[in-house]
């Protein structure tokens, strides 16, 4: 049995597809809407890329030159359904099929080990040697809950589209990542009036500096990540000013970009100067229309809009076999093995600051290689998870900073160059080069 399957068909799904088909693998994916590009058909309407165009396509397929350099969603969606039918994806996936379950074939060996069992809402059920996830970890969303009842209107991120989905004219927005300070910008650039929660000191970074993508900016490869962290911090400075510059901004506990939260956006501390947007603290509790918040003042508002991530939610799976610290399933590899599961990838669960597409074609290139492995020996070892885990760290991080996982995955790669040639002495004739 060397069928593979991919569930999703997101920009991680088809990138999974696209390396499983270009690696000879008979694979089929399953999508459990009509459409290809997952949540960038559903995101609100002002969402650009805070990535640069040139640096975050798929391998081999930029995104069109008359993009702008920052293009918004409704060119993302349509760069990805062209990637999708251009390498015939298209006639491969099939839409409108729900995974319901994937549960791991009995045998003496470690979870996973004999394949799995994928089930759909047909009630087919298909036996794979492998199972690569790209579900998508931005779609059932998590609000926190607080004492007493909001009477006005609400709405999380993953549900927001534009300022008409708004009542009235206060928003407070609750989340101050890189999507809650979208939506403030959004609601006061329609001349709302808007506060944002800001709990936690941030660091603010503009999307180019000199008027170049911060991703293309052409020397700063030539400095180390730390060295490149402070020049970032440093042009910060320069262009943006720092937390004590904007009324109510709490002041960053960490030193550095890669300690602590970083948010690319500069409209939001735009607004905060022209006063359309003002830095309020923690929520303690409400009442009726009446927000609470931490330093004893309270304040009317008619919309609360919830910035405040999703949970990284696997509906097919049962809970009994997915380890998670915090929520969220421990990985090894670069966070794409699952701890405890043999033949089972997550990609695109690992989510490193930077462009997001080029990532998923480099871990389903580590789950390929694992695979091979897995073939090549036969069943001849304990497993390739039992192997990283006895020598790697488990981590339950999404947001990663990049130089950290640039490292797993070059630990990985050196891990995985030592079990093909233990491998080799396993089954010779079978060996992965």
């Amino acid at each position: 049995m060397t069928r593979y399957c991919v569930i999703g068909a997101g920009a991680a799904g088809i990138s999974a597809l696209q390396q499983l088909r270009h690696a000879g693998y008979d694979v089929d994916c399953y999508e459990k809407t009509d459409r290809v590009g997952g949540h960038w058909h559903t995101d609100y309407d002002a969402l650009h890329l805070i990535t640069s165009r040139d640096t975050t396509g798929f391998e081999g397929f930029p995104m069109p030159a008359d993009y702008p350099p920052f293009p918004r969603r409704d060119q993302v969606r349509e760069y990805l359904e062209s990637y999708a039918r251009a390498h015939g994806h298209y006639d491969v996936i099939r839409f409108n099929t729900a995974v319901t379950s994937v549960e791991p074939i009995a045998t003496d060996g470690p979870v996973g080990s004999a394949g799995w069992t994928v089930t759909l809402h047909t009630g087919e059920r298909v036996e794979y040697d492998g199972v690569l996830v790209a579900n998508g970890h931005l779609w059932d969303q998590k609000v926190p809950t607080v004492p007493g009842e909001f009477m006005g209107t609400q709405i999380h991120s993953g549900s927001y589209r534009n300022t008409g989905d708004i009542s009235g004219t206060r928003v407070l927005v609750v989340g101050a990542g890189n999507s809650g300070c979208d939506l403030a910008v959004d609601a006061a650039q329609h001349r709302l009036e808007v506060d944002i929660v800001i709990r936690e000191g941030t660091y603010f970074q503009p999307k180019a500096y000199f008027g170049v993508p911060r991703q293309e900016v052409p020397w700063m490869g030539q400095f180390s990540p730390d060295e490149q962290d402070l020049i970032a911090r440093l042009l910060a400075r320069v262009s943006i000013g720092e937390w004590h510059n904007y009324p109510g901004m709490p002041e960053p506990k960490y030193r550095t970009l890669a300690e602590g939260r970083t948010v690319v956006n500069d409209l939001l501390l735009y607004w905060v100067q022209h006063g359309r947007v003002r830095i309020v603290p923690g929520i303690t509790r409400f009442e009726g229309r009446t927000v609470h918040f931490s330093d004893g003042t309270a304040r009317e508002y008619d919309t609360i809009l919830w910035a405040t991530g999703f949970h990284a939610s696997l509906p097919f799976m049962e809970a009994s076999l997915v380890e998670r610290r915090g929520g969220v399933p421990l990985r090894y590899a670069g966070g794409i093995v699952p701890k405890g599961l043999e033949k089972l990838y997550f990609i695109g669960l690992a989510a490193p600051r930077g462009p997001q597409i080029p990532v998923y074609g480099v871990q389903t290139k580590s789950a390929i290689r694992i695979i091979a492995l897995h073939e090549a020996a036969d069943g001849g070892f304990a497993g390739v998870e039992r192997y990283l885990a006895a020598l790697q760290d488990d981590d339950d991080r999404i947001d990663i900073v990049r130089a950290v996982w640039n490292e797993q995955m070059a630990d990985t790669v050196r891990l995985l160059d030592a079990f093909a040639e233990a491998n080799a002495v396993l089954a010779p004739d079978r060996a992965v080069a």
